[in-house]
Order: structure tokens, then sequence, then C-alpha cells
């Protein structure tokens, strides 16, 4: 293959920007396209701040066209379909896209087969879901506010629970300040024994400990059965609140279901360390759409999506250079749970693991980051 070649990016979320902005910086002459509904960029870690009004919706929402003009990438405004002739052909509702090679980071989603978890708020769906719980705390008098996270039983590492943590000591937080924590009863609730255990032991015994230091009732190691007329039904018994927030597990994109995909059994795209979906020459996942070999750990967050982009850029790099894939992506969790105020460094790597006590300077580290971030939106290198 030559300068003629060929690469389509499915998705604009952390891994598709990412794999984007490697594979212009390594290729300047390949023909890249970007599919997604929209060019627009969302910031979902900072979704965490936006119910208590220290972001707005469109603080977090980025048009990315420019970006895209920046780095000489071509727009394609469509949802992804499906794919055929070996991957070659990304389909989708606005027409196919050819391609000599693929990287698909179009994401996940969440399971929604509980009873009743409509009635639910599942804040990292999006800015909606954000704005809606912070109307419904602002209007709240007192009550019970209900909060946890739950698993995929065939993909133990297909759960973002680092969110709820937040949300939970957030609530905390500013509850205090509004001088009106003494009317609420905060509750966290999860299926596992130990909750966060993916963390590390460490993290688990320190955000346990928290919570009892800040007086938030805990229900734990019981299976969750329903969301009905504002209770919580579980095995181990029934929980009545007034606003619940939960987590569910995740699963891979829906429109994998019929296509020829190798899935795994947790209904993600099967890849290998290098990001690349197995079965198929040229064809590589990066960030929540994927199914990954390694530790159970594993996180679905930003950091990780990174970095399994940038190895499957290295590789695309490679292949259309007529080589095999060599670059293995590093599996590493870094994560500043906020609480508003405050915020707990944990850090884990296949060698070791870190966790810090809650401090002032990690809040304003985690907002520096948003900012810098952000800021580098634009900028193609």
């Amino acid at each position: 293959m030559t300068s003629a070649v060929k690469i389509t990016v499915a998705g604009a979320g952390f891994a598709a920007l990412t794999g984007l902005k490697e594979l212009r910086k390594q290729l300047p002459d390949a023909e890249l396209t970007l599919v997604a509904p929209k060019p627009e960029f969302i910031y979902l870690p900072s979704l965490i701040w936006v119910p208590y009004g220290l972001r707005q919706g469109n603080d977090l929402r980025f048009d990315i066209q420019p970006l895209l003009n920046d780095l000489n990438v071509n727009f394609l405004r469509g949802s992804v379909t499906g794919i055929s002739d070996d991957g070659r052909v990304l389909k989708t509702d606005n027409g196919d896209v050819e391609n000599d090679a693929l990287l698909i980071a179009t994401g996940g989603r969440y399971i929604k087969k509980l009873p009743g978890i409509e009635n639910v708020i599942t804040i990292c769906e999006g800015i909606s879901a954000a704005e809606k719980m912070g109307k419904k705390i602002n209007v709240l008098p007192g009550g019970t506010i209900a909060l946890g996270f739950g698993g995929n039983p065939k993909e133990p590492s297909a759960m973002r629970g680092g969110p709820v943590f937040e949300l939970l000591f957030g609530l905390d937080t500013w509850l205090r300040k509004q001088g009106k924590r003494d009317k609420f009863r905060l509750l966290f609730f999860s299926p596992a024994p130990q909750p966060g255990k993916r963390l590390g032991e460490k993290a688990v015994k320190g955000l346990l400990a928290e919570m009892k230091k800040r007086g938030i009732d805990t229900h734990l190691g019981h299976k969750i059965q329903s969301f009905e007329n504002n209770i919580i039904k579980t095995e181990g018994g029934e929980i009545a609140a007034d606003l619940i927030l939960f987590m569910p597990g995740m699963t891979g994109p829906a429109w994998i279901k019929n296509s020829p995909l190798s899935q795994s059994e947790g209904g993600f795209i099967k890849a290998d360390g290098r990001a690349q979906v197995t079965g198929m020459e040229r064809v590589y996942v990066a960030g929540d759409a994927g199914s990954y070999p390694g530790p159970d750990w594993m996180p679905k967050q930003a950091h990780m999506a990174d970095l399994q982009a940038k190895a499957a850029a290295k590789n695309i790099v490679l292949n259309v250079a007529g080589k095999a894939a060599t670059a293995k992506f590093k599996v590493e969790l870094i994560c500043i749970v906020d609480t508003l105020d405050k915020g707990i460094l944990v850090y884990r790597s296949e060698t070791r693991g870190v966790v810090m006590p809650a401090m002032t300077p990690m809040h304003w580290a985690k907002s520096l980051f948003e900012k810098v971030y952000l800021r580098n939106l634009h900028k193609s290198n």
C-alpha cells in the first residue's frame, strides 16, 4: 500500500480522537475518514460536576469539526450498522465506507434488563442524565438517595463504578455545604460484597472507610432484582429510596450482534493484546466496544481507551507498510475519585498499586487535567 491508503475510524470519543491523531501523525498522506452520528465530543469524566452546577452541559460538549479540518479528516455523518468483506467495508445508515484498515471505537452500552430500570438515573449516559440528577436533588427536601452499580456477569471488567463513588462522596459534600445533610440518608448498594475490588484491596478498604466516616449506609452482596415504585428489590431485602442513581454493567454496541465480528461471552468485540480484532486483518478495536485479554480489573475508562487506541494506530501503520502488528497496549488504571473538594488517587498496574488518601490537590489535579485535555482538543499534535 502507498500514500493512497484509506483508513476509517468509527466513533467520536476518547479512543477515536486519540486514534485519529496518532494515525495522522504517522501517516500524513493517508485518507482518513471518521464515521459518527455527529461531529461532537462529550467530556464524560466531568459529568459528575454537572448536577451541582459546577459545570454546564455546554462546558463538556465540543464540536470536533475544526479538529477534523486541521487533521484533514473526512467526516461521514452516520451510525454504524455492520461490516462486510472481512472488515474492508464499514456499513452505516448513510452508506458504505471502504477501507484498507479500520479502527472501531463506537463505545459500549449499558445493560438495561432489570425490571423498572427506566426509573433510575445513569449519569454516564450523557449530559441530559446529569442535568436530570441536578434537577432532582435541588427539589428534594429530604429523604433517601440510593446509589449503586452492577456488572456484566459474563465480563468481569465491564463495569463503571468509579463515577458512582464520586457521586456518592460528592453528594455528601454538597449536602453538607447546603446545610441539608441531616435531612438525607445516603445509601450505597451493590451486588458485589467488595465493591471497587478492581481498584485493588487497599482501595476497597479505603472507600468503605470513607463511607463510614461520612455516615453513608451500605447494602452489599445481594443480587438486584428490580427497581419498582421507588423501591430497590434485592435478594437481601428491599430499599425504599426517593432517588435512585444506578450504573448498570456494560456490554458491546448493539450493531455487532449480527455482524461477522468475533464476540466475547459478554457481548463485546473480541480482540488481542494488540487491540486487533480476533480473526480479522487490519481491523482493530479500542475503548468500551472491545473485550481484551488481561487482568479482570482492566478498566473501562478514558485512559485505557487512549492506550488501546495508540497501540491500534501503531499497528495499523505497521500493517499498511506490509508488517505484522507488534505494538501491545499497557494495562493501567488511573483514577481520581473526586469528592467535590478533595480527591482520592488510585493507581494500578500489573506490578503495583497505589491508593492515596483524600487530598485537596487531587481535586484540582482532576480539574486541571480536564482543562488541559479540552484546550488541546483542537490541536492536531
